[in-house]
This record gives C-alpha cells, sequence and structure tokens, in this order.
C-alpha cells in the first residue's frame, strides 16, 4: 500500500456534479485511487477517523502544494505523436490540410520503429508537463516494421494512461488518395493486426492504463467497407472505441459530396459510425441539424483549436455542441499541425476562439468562460473516451491530478480567481503530476528518466528521416 498526501493547495478544482472548489484543499490517495477531498484543516482528522493505520505507521510521501492550483489530470482525445519528428515542416510554409499531408506523406514513409518510439516518449513527457494525465494517439502509419507496440512501449515506460488507436491509411495515390501507396496497408492485413492489438493490450477494466481504439484515418483514405468493418470488430469487445478524422476541412466536404455524394456525416452515418463508442476529430463545419444528430447519437468530437488555426480549417462551433449537450473533449492533434504539445494551452485557445466566434456569429467576450474550457480539458475529455474513472477528483476515481503554481511570475495579480488565472494567463508547465498514484513530476522535475539523450536522439532521428525522403 502506498499513500500519498497532497495538502494546502489555494484550490482544489473538483470536477464534481456541481463543480466545487476547494479553498486550501486536499487530496488523500492510496495506491491508484483517490480515497478523500477536502479542505487541509481535516484531513487529521479523516485519517484518524477513516485510516488509524495510516495514523499509526505514517504516510508515505506528503507533498505542500502551497501557492498551487490543484485540477484533475488532462486529458487529450486525439494526437498523432509521431509528428513531432516533423515540426514546422508544411506549417512554417501555410499550407492547409490536403497540401500539407500531401507534403509531409513522403518524409513519414521514411519512419522506423525508434522512430515511432522515440518521438512518442517526446510527445508524451511535453504532455506530462503541460497537465496531461491521459493521451488518445491516432498512429495510422506503419512503414519499414513500425507497429502501434512501438508507442505503447514508451508510454508504459512514462507511466502515463493511453488510448491507442490503430489507424489505417489502405487507399493511396493510384485510388484517388493522397498518401502514397507504399505507405498504404491492405484492408485485410490491417483487419487482422487490430485483433491483434486489440487481444493484445486492451484492457476495459477500471483504472486501466491501456485502452485500444480502432481509427481509420479519414474517409478520403479508407473504404465503406473497412469503416463497417471496424465497427463491427470494435463492439465484438467491451470499451474499444472509435475514432476518425471527420468534417476537418470546407476541402473535405467537397471532396465528399463530389466522391460519395454525401456530406460527411451522413457518409459516417451510412457506414455505421454513430454512437456513445465513436468519436470523431475536428468536426470544424457541422450545420445546426448535424450538431442535433451529434447530440442524439451520443457520438463525441474532439476539438483540436491549435490545429484548426494553423492550417486555416475554420473554427468549430463549440459553443453550440456544449448546449447541445454534445460530447465534447480537447486534443492537441499532431505535432506537426500544432508544433506543440500543451494541453493547458489549448483548452485556453478553446476559451478564446469561442470568444472570437465563427462565421455567421458575433464576437462576444461572454461565450465562453475558462471554466467551461477547464471542463472540457478534463471531465469532458473524460467522457469522449468513455471512461467513468478519470476527469474528477473525487473518492473512488483514478488518482491523477496535477498542479499548476499560481504564485509565479505569469500569474502575478491573478490572486482574485486563480482557477481562471490558468487559463486566461500565460500558460505553464506542471509543477506536480500524479498519474494512477505515481508521482511522474514533481517540483516541475520529470522523473522517470533522463529527458536531455531522449531529445537529442530525437532530432537525430528526425534529421535522418527527412534527408532520406529527399523532400526537404
Amino acid at each position: 500500500m502506498t499513500t500519498i498526501l497532497v495538502k494546502n493547495a489555494d484550490v482544489l478544482v473538483t470536477m464534481n456534479d456541481d463543480r466545487q472548489e476547494i479553498k486550501n484543499g486536499a487530496a488523500f490517495i492510496e495506491d491508484n485511487q483517490i480515497q478523500w477531498v477536502g479542505a487541509s484543516s481535516e484531513i487529521d482528522r479523516f485519517i484518524a477517523e477513516s485510516r488509524p493505520d495510516v495514523a499509526r505507521d505514517g504516510l508515505n510521501a506528503t507533498i505542500d502544494a502551497s501557492g498551487c492550483v490543484i485540477i484533475p489530470g488532462l486529458v487529450n482525445c486525439h494526437h498523432h505523436l509521431y509528428q513531432s519528428l516533423t515540426r514546422t515542416i508544411g506549417t512554417a510554409q501555410g499550407k492547409s490540410l490536403f497540401e500539407w499531408l500531401i507534403y509531409l506523406y513522403p518524409i513519414w514513409a521514411e519512419m522506423t520503429p525508434e522512430a515511432v518510439n522515440v518521438s512518442a516518449k517526446v510527445g508524451l513527457v511535453e504532455l506530462i508537463l503541460s497537465g496531461c494525465t491521459t493521451v488518445a494517439d491516432h498512429l495510422y502509419l506503419y512503414p519499414n516494421g513500425c507497429k502501434i507496440d512501438d508507442e505503447i512501449q514508451a508510454a508504459q515506460e512514462i507511466g502515463v494512461r493511453f488510448h491507442p488507436t490503430r489507424g489505417s491509411v489502405s487507399q493511396g495515390e493510384s485510388q484517388g488518395g493522397l498518401a502514397p501507396d507504399r505507405v498504404c496497408d491492405s484492408e485485410p492485413d490491417i483487419i487482422r493486426d487490430c485483433i491483434r492489438i486489440i487481444e493484445s493490450f486492451h484492457d476495459p477494466e477500471p483504472f486501466s492504463m491501456i485502452r485500444v481504439g480502432l481509427a481509420p484515418s479519414a474517409l478520403f483514405e479508407v473504404t465503406a467497407d473497412l469503416m463497417r468493418e471496424s465497427v463491427e470488430l470494435a463492439r465484438q469487445y467491451p470499451l474499444v472505441n472509435l475514432h476518425s478524422h471527420l468534417g476537418e476541412t470546407q476541402d473535405e466536404y467537397r471532396f465528399c459530396m463530389e466522391t460519395f455524394g454525401k456530406r460527411p456525416i451522413e457518409y459516417a452515418e451510412w457506414c455505421n459510425w454513430a454512437g456513445e463508442d465513436v468519436w470523431f476529430a475536428h468536426m470544424v463545419h457541422p450545420s445546426k441539424e448535424e450538431v442535433e444528430w451529434l447530440a442524439s447519437t451520443n457520438t463525441g468530437v474532439c476539438h483540436c483549436p491549435t490545429s484548426n488555426m494553423i492550417l486555416a480549417s475554420g473554427i468549430a462551433p463549440i459553443r453550440d455542441m456544449v448546449d447541445k449537450k454534445v460530447r465534447v473533449g480537447l486534443g492537441v492533434d499532431g505535432s506537426a499541425s500544432n508544433d506543440g504539445n500543451h494541453m493547458l494551452g489549448e483548452a485556453r485557445l478553446a476559451m478564446l476562439l469561442q470568444r472570437v466566434g465563427w462565421p455567421g456569429f458575433e464576437s462576444r467576450a461572454d461565450r465562453f468562460s475558462a471554466r467551461e474550457a477547464l471542463e472540457l480539458a478534463t471531465i469532458g475529455g473524460a467522457q469522449v473516451l468513455r471512461r467513468d474513472d478519470i476527469g474528477a477528483l473525487l473518492p473512488g476515481k483514478a488518482a491523477d491530478l496535477v498542479a499548476f503554481r499560481i504564485d509565479d511570475l505569469t500569474h502575478a495579480g491573478g490572486q482574485f480567481d486563480p482557477v481562471a488565472s490558468l487559463l486566461t494567463c500565460a500558460p505553464t508547465q506542471a509543477w506536480l503530476s500524479i498519474i494512477n498514484g505515481r508521482i511522474i513530476v514533481q517540483e516541475g522535475h520529470f522523473l522517470p528518466f533522463e529527458l536531455e539523450p531522449v531529445v537529442k536522439k530525437h532530432n537525430q532521428l528526425s534529421m535522418e528521416m527527412i534527408e532520406r525522403s529527399g523532400v526537404v
């Protein structure tokens, strides 16, 4: 048994049904679960009355979080970890999505298993330092012997809660797709590998550290048959979710109408992609009727504000979705269509974009609050991933919590509302991160391994891959 007490936080944000925020808050953790949250002044009585063994033997660790805000660990619902290998390529040149993909695919075709593993480490550490404790990743390219196992190994070494989704691309350039044929897989091989990954790694139990999803990349990169087969396969197993890109750009809408005679959501529904086990990344351009459809079918959405801005995809109507009770979470998207991995920063941008508005709507500073954005990044992401054990700091929930200092230079003057200051002020790094009851970041330092050699190796692999491609 391992016990950790985090106490004296200026505010502890529970994300319970009443959205309670506890001043001078504390959390008592045993092994991988939260056992108690409340005011720090009450913890001694709780331990004395409820845990005489701890009162007698003492705690394994006590952390003084004075000057901090404690929040549930942030949940990243969409990422492409391998893309940290190609930051700024394409984004620096101002390419839109389809142009960007066509330009980068030949570089990604040079990836190796080591590159997938090391890039996953880099991206995951960056996410953890930004307050993230749960990560859903979408790996859809497997050249040169790469496997999703390569990034799963990285996640296990770090200790992050991981939702790898087995992506796929089966239609290349010769079939009207964007990817070179050499990076595409046959659909029978894709299904066989999906079965292997589910049966090797998927854990549907509470507090699971790995849950697998199935994720055909996009409607313009796979067939309708693969979309339907993925649904049928996923639903044979408990809590295997379904994920894909959808409704990201106007180019996609034009492609879909010209190729299928349907809008993206109509096509997804035609392929049986709807329901609580489905979530789509982006969903930038839904009509009002399609927002209603998302709500009525309980289909989830992952909002990726930075990627949508840097690729000029548009502003998703998240205010409408939230008002209609659509399940909405946040994602940083790939590091090559964001060039960063900062979940708290993503929540901040989600708040700001909704205030700016979207086509047909005036700008309004009161359209989206800091706390609403924080909800998307915590409990919202948990709901998108169908997890009832994360996203809130409550007894019985997983021991995933992070603390940010608000007594530093960045937050000076923000003490009037320290919770909101996490998003209205410039995003900073986590001072503390506990994942599944294990301290991963302490006083701002990442503990599992030394970072400098990993970053150096990552950059070497990146340059070798780019040089092999001959693109840049």
